[in-house]
Formats: C-alpha cells, structure tokens, sequence
C-alpha cells in the first residue's frame, strides 16, 4: 500500500518532463499508478467482502503515539477503486481532452496524478494525525489544480475560495482528531472504532469539529459555495476531484466513524438536518443554471447532501444504501462531467440556451449521456435506481427522524430528475428558434472512458447483488436488524417503488413548468452564497486595515514601548500573587569585581544611547553593549559564548553601517521631554523585570543540573567542548531549526533589495560617480562615450592592466594594486592602508575559519563562528575594494553556500535513519596517511552544513545591503555631463 502511495508522488514528480518530451501522451503513462492500485484492490476484493483486512505500520512518531498505518478494509475497497478506477480513466481521457500547445501542462499532470495519491491514502489511512496530512494535500493540490488557469481572476478566486473553505474546516477538524485521540487515548482508527470513548462533553465537542471538516470539504449547506465556483478548473478536475474524489472525502469520513459514534448527539441531527437542506437548495438551483457544468455542480450538491443523509443515519441498512449510492453517485455523475467537457470540446461552448441538435451529431455522446443521467434518475434497470430503492426502503424502516429524511429525499429526488432532464435536454435536443450547433466529430478515445463509466451503471445494476458480500462487511459494523436489507434490482411492487414513481412524475411535471419554475426562483431567490462570502472577506480586510492602522503607526518605539508594556504588566501581575521570591536565595552581584566594572561601563554605554541624535553614534553605542557583553561571558568563563558574541556584534555593526548609508544623519523623529520621561521608566521597568525573572528562576531550581549529564556524555565520546557538542549533537534538532529560519531570513531580507533578481548578470551599464577614475565603468560593461561591448566586463573579466585604469599602450609599466578592483573606486574614496591590511588577513582570517570550524570538538569554535569569522574576511575586501572586489572574491552565488549547508546539515540528519532515529550520531575512527591516526564523526559533517549556510547568508546579505544598495547610489549619483553642465 505504502508503494503505491510513494509511486503516484514519484513519477508527479516527472510528470512535467514527460509531458514535454512525449505530449498529451504522457497521460496515459501517468495513468499506470492509479491503474495499479485499482488492480490490486481487486485482487483483494474477496478478502475484504469475508470481513478481513490488509494492514501497513511504521513507527513514526512513537512518544506521540502517531503511526503511518494504512489499512484496506472493506470500506476502503470501496474508495480506493473509485478515486483509482476513476482516476485512471480521468487521465486516459485528458491525453485526448487536451493538445500539445496547452499552457502549463506538465505542471497540470503532475498536480492531479498527485491528488490522486493523497487521496489513496485518505482512505488507507489508520491513524487520525496521517489521515489529516493526506486530507490537506487533497486541499492543496485541488486548489492548484483549480487555479490551473491562474491568469483568469475566476480561476485564482474560485481556487483561493476553495482553499480558504476547505483548510479552515481542516483546521477545525484536526482540533478535533487531537480531542478524539486524547479521550480515546489512541489516535488509531481501527482501535477508535473497536473501542469508542464514553460519551462525554469533550467527546461531542470533538465530534462537532471533526463534522465541520467533514461537511466543508463535501460542499455541505453552508459550505456549498466553493463547489460551483471550482468549475472554473478544467473538467477532468470537474469530474474528478468533484464527483468521484475530493468531495467525496467528507462522505467518507461520515460513514468511517459513524459505527461509533452515530449515538453521539448532535452526530444525527446534525446530519440528517443539514444533509436534507442542502439536497433541496443545490437541487433547486440546479433548475436556474444555463451552464452545462453548473447545472451537474449545483447537482452535485444536492447528491451530496442526500449521501450525507444516508451516512450520517447511523444504522445497518442505511449504511449498506449509502455505500451503494456512493458507487452509483461516481459511475453517473462523472461520465456526465466527461461528456461535458466533450460538448465543450466539439462545439466551444456549454451554454444549453445556445446547443441544439447535438443529439444527431454525435448520438454515442448522447448515448453515454442518457444511460449515465438515467441512473441518476433513478431509472430501472440501471445502479442509480437499484441504490436509490435501497435508500427510501432503509429510511422508510427507520426511526422518526429517519422518516422526515424520506420526505426531503423524495423532494430531493423530484429535483434531481428535473435537472437531469433539463441536462439532456438542454445539451442534446433541438430547441425551436435555435440553429443547430456545429460539432467536429469525437474519437473513440477521447468518449471511452465515460462510456466505461456508463457501461457500469448499466451493468452493475442487474448485478448488484454482485456488490452485497463487499458493502455489507461496511454495514456489519452497525447492530443488525432483525430482517436486514439485501442489495437486489427488483424487491417488488412497494411503497419505496410507489416514492419512486412520484419522483419521476414530479420530476418530469416540474421540467415542463421549467418557465413558471425560472420566475419563481428568481422571484424567491436571496442573495447569493458567493457574494455573502466575498462582502465577508471584504469586510474582514477592512476591518484588517484599519486595525493595522490603528496599531502599525510607522514607530518603532511606540511598537517597543506598547510590547514591553504588555510584558511588563504581566510578569508585575505574576510576580504579586504568586510571590514566587519567597526562599529564593539573595543574588550574589558578582563573582570577581572585574565582572563589576564591566557591567557598570557596558550599562553606561546603555543609558548613553538615550540622549544621541546621530544614527551612527548609535550604532556604535549598541555595538559597544554587545562587546561588554563578551566581555561578561568572558569573565565569567565562557568562551564559545564570547567568541560567538564578538562575532555576531562585528558583523551587525557592519551590517547596520551599509544600511545606515540609504537612511538619514540623525533620527528624524522629535520626542517631547515627558515623552521620554515615560519611555525611560518602561525601558528601566522591563530590564528590571526580566532580570528579577531570571534571579527568581535560577532560584527556584529543584531538579539536579543537567550540566554534569552532559559533560558525562560528551567525555564519553571522547570530547571536550560541551558547549559545541551540545549544539550539533545533544541538541542538534535545535539547531537545524535555527538555521533553516535562519537561511530564511537572509532570503527575505535580500529578497526585499533584489526585487525582481538577486543575480549579478546583465547589470544595466553604470556610468561612473563625479570623481572616479575615467575608466571605471569597465566594471559594469561600459565605457564614457563607447558602445556596450558584446559580453559584459566585470572586474574579474578585466586584465589587470583595465583594472589598474591604464589607457590603452601602457600596458609596459603596469601600476600594481594590492586589490584586484581598486581601480573601480575614486581616489579620494580609496585607503591604501585598508587594502593593505585587507589583503594581509584574508587568508589568515579564512585559515583561522577553518580551524575554528575543525578544533570545535575540543576547544572553542564551531560551525556558526567558522562561518561568521569567514564571512569577516569577504567583509574586509568589499570595505577595502567595493562590490566589485566582493565578485571577484566570490565567484559562486551566495544562495549555492546556503544551500550546500542545508542540504549536508538535512543529509547528515537523515543519514541517521539508517541506525534507527535522525540525527543519529556516529564516529569513524581509522588512519590516513601523512596524517596519521583520525576520526570523523557526523557531528563536524552537520557543523560543516552549519559553517556553509552561515557564510552563504552573510554574504547574501553584505551583497543585497552592500553591492546592490552600491549599484542604487550610483545610479542615483549625477552623471559627470550632468556636473559640468
């Protein structure tokens, strides 16, 4: 089972090569995972019909008792053969349905290939928390599958309406698998089932939260909207995930749980009420629609509202009808979205007031059409009347509520057969007044597969008993009745019959007052469900708006002042009733008087911040607390900390100082004396509070110290720097997170400068500043008064004669520069004793990384230093040199440091798999020559991926805040013409 899951999102993966190497027909290689697992579950259709099951377990999450589980039971069956069988038959018909020049098509394949495979394994799930991942993946795919066409605002919105409906009932339905699995104290399905918590309040809870997923995703009343507006996909995603697949995933989970939990309350009243209510509103709408594919959507709807009904009664034979409607409801339903899409397909449009006389133009479409919406009418002898006999026998022999759910059926069911004969009769006979429509001919490939569809109906109707043994394992799960219900054509001349005959009635009396019935509706319609749901999502941003601009005032201190403030109230509030000081013994102020003195002057430079006006004085200022605090960690015997510190203090600095070159001298804003005596006390206040904090924590400890426990284990492994072992081994999960959020940050920020790029290629051409040397533009591809050259010149393209600004001929007497692009920069902005010592440490500076990087195991370093201490280096060079000298130091791409680190941290993580767990440690130990006796260890291989991503994102962002904001004064600098004029 897990194979063919992982095959449909392994070859998804490939489905856009495919697609653009063989066409169309790739969808018929695309076919084979869905084709295998229809295969496989009917070889193990005679286990599952006897009552037995096929089961897949993987301890995944074992201290969260989370399980990959799968299992094929016979519900199970029933659903993997529809979202494969039909599946399979979806992509047959798409190599047909679409041509070699349709846009974004690989994409589209690999979309609904993988929506196929999420949705085998929703119905395979066995464990709450894996059937909720695969429930969102179904959400995802269709909303790209949906918004396929993304360049038509219907598309993005129906989409994104789709996405917002369906994920917030998953969110709310996850809420309630965690309250499920806590009262039950298994998150296993099967266990749930076979033993079912007391009811309690938190069980009703639970099961609301799981209904409203459940309901959402199968468009139920009054989460219909989404599901007419997501016609807008293309009709495979119509026929599919909309008949056969997604929204049959809510239907599903109905009728998995209600063995246990259908004496729930509110499970039946909610069910049976909603469930009706939505029969008869999508089925009413249905008979306004004049679009082909909204009259089956609003359709669509109303069948689902009535499979609801049917799974959500709760009984032995309603549960036996309702799986037999769930197998009618997908062999007549889709093959009349596939025939849709041929009409389309043939004559370019789906409006029924513009088709007439298709029905002699392409009568095997018309065939297929009729036999398919017979059974959704309910006609003999085809599967849709068999399961509809079987729902009205089952609700006519059942309880009271039961019998008020038989009313709105017949009533649903006088709908139905009304749009289904304004369906056929709207898309095939000739309509007075109207031309016929032209429609080029269809091959047989592209109307086999809702032929085989149909064909189905048509013989699984004389043949349902075919189907007792598998839906009646389903409906063994309920306490069965005295005389239970048996699947059969033909059960006699009855009262179901007699409910039958009055639908058809009903239903062709109520299609001939067609006009009459168009006024009433107009005349009794409210305001649509779409545009309640747009004016709420307007009146939300709004409310968003001018919520953010009550709050977001553009300063940052008001936003510093109003959070420690809240902080601030909350820890006073704690701290006076819990009085937790009480046996907190008296803080030491320090422990050497030298910890004193720097404290005292790291707090000075503190309190000198508060009166300076210049940014840069400020800067500075808050870069000297930093060092104090280095110098604490210091003094107190920390050197991983300090070293880490003095780094991270250096490069901000830095950092603050590009920045500060695009932002004004001093600070703009003006604050009045009693606002800064306000602000003063709070800042004050909060340093004091969190500082009491602390003492109060460190006081209260009871538990011994974890420390001694790790130094154990680290001289175990024959180290010595705890600190470092700590980080990429004892918590090295932490610091995986770290650095991903970490290497997403530099991307944002960068992202931000770079807008539209973050390459260095093709730069427009720069003319030089008022004063720079007359041939520096040969760093960005131009010189004053020359056309571009054919390839672009950069620093490190250019000879060290063009890079040493000499006119062509002097070659013989080369000036020498102790940088390879120093000539870029103005005389005046040049520092000979900066590119001096710049090009002095380099290499030292690189060298000392890598030691850092490589001593980490018993002395202090470490990959996150190695990396900020290598990053200082390529600083150096862009302080002494500019952009063009941070190029030619770096000839890869900074995003290609970051993610070689992430992927060797990741690779170094999952390479532990291989003994059980991630991040799973192990050490070789073996000799070399010429170096003699060595051990590796996965430790240094993950603090390599570590020192990789953080060089990679200092140098992403001194190239978007240093070169790219460069590149922006330069451009902004006047031009020398402009000077002189």
């Amino acid at each position: 089972m897990s194979v063919l899951i992982l095959c449909h999102f392994a070859l998804a993966l490939f489905a856009a090569p495919l697609v653009r190497r063989w066409g169309t027909r790739a969808f018929l290689v695309l076919a084979l995972p869905p084709a295998a697992a229809a295969v496989w579950a009917l070889t193990r259709w005679s286990t599952t019909a006897a009552g037995g099951t096929d089961t897949t377990e993987w301890r995944w999450l074992p201290a969260y008792h989370v399980d990959w589980a799968l299992r094929l039971d016979a519900l199970a069956e029933l659903m993997v053969l529809l979202a494969a069988g039909v599946g399979t038959l979806v992509l047959v018909y798409c190599a047909s349905y679409f041509d070699d020049r349709s846009r974004q098509l690989g994409r589209f394949a690999g979309n609904l290939l993988a929506f196929a495979g999420a949705m085998l394994g929703l119905v395979l799930a066995d464990d709450l928390v894996l059937l909720y991942i695969f429930w969102e993946l179904t959400t995802v795919f269709s909303y790209l599958l949906i918004g396929q066409t993304s360049d038509h605002k219907r598309n993005r919105r129906s989409a994104l309406q789709a996405l917002t409906v369906t994920a917030l009932g998953g969110l709310t339905m996850l809420v309630g698998f965690l309250l499920l699995g806590h009262e039950a104290g298994t998150y296993r399905v099967s266990a749930i089932l076979a033993d079912p918590p007391p009811p309690s309040a938190a069980l009703s809870a639970a099961v609301v939260l799981i209904l409203v997923g459940a309901l959402s995703k199968s468009a139920i009343w009054p989460f219909s909207l989404w599901l007419p507006n997501a016609m807008a996909a293309p009709t495979p995603v119509s026929a599919y995930l909309h008949a056969a697949a997604m929204v049959k995933a809510g239907v599903y989970l109905v009728a998995r749980l209600a063995p246990a939990f259908a004496e729930i309350t509110p499970w039946r009243p909610l069910l049976l009420v909603l469930g009706s209510l939505t029969m008869l509103l999508g089925g009413w709408r249905a008979l306004r629609m004049n679009d082909l594919k909204l009259v089956l959507a609003y359709g669509t709807v109303s069948q689902l509202g009535f499979l609801t009904v049917l799974a959500g009664a709760g009984g032995h034979d309603t549960g036996l009808a309702a799986t037999a409607m769930i197998l009618g409801h997908a062999l007549f339903k889709a093959p009349l979205f596939l025939v849709t899409g041929i009409v389309d397909h043939a004559t370019g449009t789906r409006d029924l007031r513009k088709l007439s006389g298709l029905g002699r133009r392409l009568p095997a479409v018309c065939a297929v059409a009729v036999c398919a919406g017979a059974s959704m009418a309910a006609v003999p002898p085809l599967l849709g009347f068999a399961a509809k006999e079987a729902a009205f026998q089952t609700l006519l022999d059942g309880s009271t509520g039961d019998r008020w759910a038989l009313a709105a059926a017949v009533a649903g069911s006088v709908l139905t057969t009304a749009y289904t004969l304004r369906y056929l009769w709207g898309a095939f006979a000739r309509k007075p007044g109207v031309p016929d429509t032209g429609a080029h001919p269809v091959p047989a490939a592209f109307l086999a597969p809702p032929a085989v569809l149909a064909l189905a109906c048509l013989v699984l109707g004389p043949g349902v008993p075919w189907l007792q043994d598998l839906l009646g394992a389903y409906a063994a799960q309920f306490p069965a009745p005295d005389h239970p219900y048996h699947l059969a054509l033909w059960h006699g001349a009855g009262l179901a019959l007699g409910l039958s005959a009055a639908a058809w009635a009903g239903g062709v009396l109520l299609f001939l007052a067609s006009g009459p019935v168009l006024r009433v509706g107009h005349a009794l319609a409210l305001r649509s469900a779409d545009r309640v749901f747009g004016g709420m999502l307007l009146a939300l941003e709004r409310t968003a708006l001018q919520c953010t601009g009550l709050v977001q005032r553009g300063s940052l201190p008001a936003y510093l002042v109003t959070t420690m403030s809240v902080v601030l109230a909350g820890q006073i509030a704690v701290l006076v009733v819990d009085e937790p000081w009480t046996g907190t013994p008296a803080p030491r102020l320090w422990d050497h008087p030298t910890q004193a003195g720097v404290a005292l002057l790291t707090c000075a430079v503190a309190l000198l911040c508060l009166g300076v006006r210049r940014r840069m004085k400020a800067v500075v200022l808050a870069g000297l607390t930093g060092y104090g605090t280095a110098l604490l960690f210091v003094a107190q015997g920390a050197p991983d900390l300090a070293l880490t510190q003095f780094c991270v203090e250096t490069v901000s600095m830095i950092v603050y100082v590009l920045v500060l070159r695009r932002m004004p001298v001093y600070f703009e804003e003006n604050f009045s004396r009693w606002r800064r005596l306000m602000r003063m006390p709070v800042a004050l206040a909060g340093g004091a509070a969190v500082a009491v904090v602390l003492w109060i924590m460190a006081g209260h400890r009871r538990a011994e110290s974890a420390g001694a426990a790790m130094v154990e284990e680290t001289a175990h492994h024959g180290l010595k720097d705890v600190v470092a072992t700590i980080l990429v081994d004892l918590r090295a999960w932490d610091t995986m997170g770290e650095s991903a959020v970490l290497a997403a940050a530099a991307v944002g920020v960068t992202s931000l400068i770079y807008l539209h790029r973050r390459t260095d290629a093709a730069e427009q051409p720069v003319l030089p500043l008022p004063g720079d040397h007359p041939h520096a533009a040969l760093r960005t591809g131009d010189e004053p008064g020359t056309a571009p050259p054919t390839a672009p010149r950069t620093a490190w393209q250019a000879s060290r004669y063009e890079s040493a600004g000499l006119p062509s001929g002097d070659e013989g007497a080369p000036e020498r520069t102790w940088l390879a692009a120093s000539a870029t920069l103005a005389p005046e902005r040049r520092s000979l004793v900066l590119e001096v010592v710049a090009r002095l440490i380099f290499h030292p500076v690189l060298v000392l990384s890598v030691y850092l990087l490589l001593c980490a195991e018993n002395l202090p370093g470490g990959g996150f230093v190695a990396g900020l201490t290598a990053g200082v280096a390529f600083i150096a060079r862009y302080l002494a040199g500019g952009r063009h000298e941070l190029a030619d130091a770096v000839r890869f791409k900074a995003g290609l440091f970051t993610g070689l680190g992430l992927f060797l941290s990741t690779a170094t993580a999952l390479g532990g798999l291989g003994e059980g767990t991630v991040l799973h440690g192990w050490t070789w130990h073996g000799h070399l020559p010429l170096w003699g006796d060595a051990h590796l260890s996965t430790a240094v291989l993950f603090d390599c991926g570590v020192y990789l991503l953080v060089l990679g994102v200092v140098l992403d962002i001194v190239r978007a805040l240093g070169a790219r904001i460069d590149r922006q004064i330069e451009r902004a600098a006047p031009r020398p013409e402009e000077g002189r004029a």
